[in-house]
């Protein structure tokens, strides 16, 4: 079940908006598709901004829509108790959503002037769609009408955001290029990795009050040992390896392949990891990339990923690409390959 949770605010002292009529829609859009058993939608009228931590902790969506009226870069238009207007600011909205971008995949800000706030939100989560300029009642409704028609039919997100723009013209309205999208590519084409059981050799000395257990992981060791429990030890062993030339490397190919193997990986922070991906690829843009910033998103994916259980059975094929890619990021990154279990020969 989707859940599509819909926040609306038309504060006294600003221009009437046709919500209601854009729930309608939206509502009506959803009920006439082929999978409308999969979607739920919650609303919310008169917001206040003291409302929107509440909401979001309670109703867990996975679509976030607000409904109402912009004021650029100042932020967006809630309530105060007195509903009058009270404005939210972007960095704050922006700090909001980072809070919840593990359950949240697309905010849609059906309001006037509303790309500064997309933009920020999009820091954390993958899908935003905003407004570049003032929107008209019927452009803002026939677009959520498209959306959402779309999505209930099983499209993508970046196809619900064109079929929204083609109800706008269907319908003669010129203003189809006002909503923009915010896209970030997701890195989940590959089927998780296949989990084998670790071998494990135990040296067990038992008794009523406590075991004595030592695991061993890998060839010869150079790396550290960890300690847990009472006289519990777990021994994880490194192995050297020399880098290529840093000119050597092709690191579009070998990152494009890192986010491959990582994408096999089943875990409860995927979408974390997933944002830190996007931060690289989107980095390795530039005509320039600050290898910094790279090093630093890809750290961040990593601390992620090897916290999943089925980490340890991609680590023999992330090791080679690991190493050509620390060997791009200069010695600055050797501390990566621990993460793959690896040490640079000097």
């Amino acid at each position: 079940m989707q859940r599509i949770l819909i926040l609306s605010a038309n504060p006294k002292n600003t221009d009437k908006l046709r919500l209601d009529e854009e729930v309608r829609e939206i509502q009506a859009a959803l009920d006439h598709s082929r999978t409308r058993d999969q979607f739920e939608i919650v609303t919310r009228w008169a917001v206040r901004i003291d409302d929107l931590q509440a909401i979001l902790l309670d109703q867990h969506p996975q679509v976030v829509h607000f409904s109402g009226h912009g004021a650029g870069s100042q932020g967006l238009v809630l309530e105060n108790e007195a509903g009058q207007a009270q404005l939210v600011g972007t960095e704050a909205l922006a700090g909001l959503f980072q809070l919840f971008q593990t359950d949240v995949e697309c905010v849609f800000l059906n309001a006037c002037y509303s790309e500064a706030q997309a933009g920020a939100i999009h820091q954390h989560i993958d899908c935003v769609v905003g407004m570049n300029q003032a929107v008209g009642d019927k452009a803002a409704i026939n677009f959520a009408r498209g959306f959402y028609g779309s999505l209930g039919a099983g499209r993508p997100y970046e196809e619900a955001f064109e079929f929204g723009r083609n109800a706008i013209d269907l319908k003669g309205i010129p203003e189809a290029s006002k909503p923009v999208l915010k896209n970030r590519k997701r890195f989940r084409d590959s089927p998780p990795l296949s989990q084998p059981v670790p071998q494990v050799k135990e040296n067990e000395e038992r008794s009523p009050m406590h075991q004595n257990r030592s695991v061993s992981i890998g060839g010869n060791m150079t790396g550290s040992v960890i300690q847990t429990g009472d006289r519990n030890t777990a021994s994880v062993q490194f192995h050297q390896t020399t880098l290529p030339p840093a000119k050597s490397v092709d690191i579009q190919a070998e990152l494009k392949a890192l986010q491959d193997l990582l994408a096999q990986i089943d875990s409860p922070d995927r979408r974390k990891i997933d944002h830190a991906l996007a931060d690289v690829e989107d980095e390795l843009k530039k005509p320039q990339p600050d290898k910094a910033e790279v090093g630093q998103a890809l750290e961040r994916a990593l601390n992620y990923a090897q916290k999943a259980e089925g980490f340890s059975a991609a680590i023999e094929k992330l090791q080679p690409r690991m190493t050509k890619v620390v060997a791009w990021l200069g010695d600055n990154w050797y501390k990566l390959l621990s993460v793959v279990r690896l040490g640079a020969g000097i």
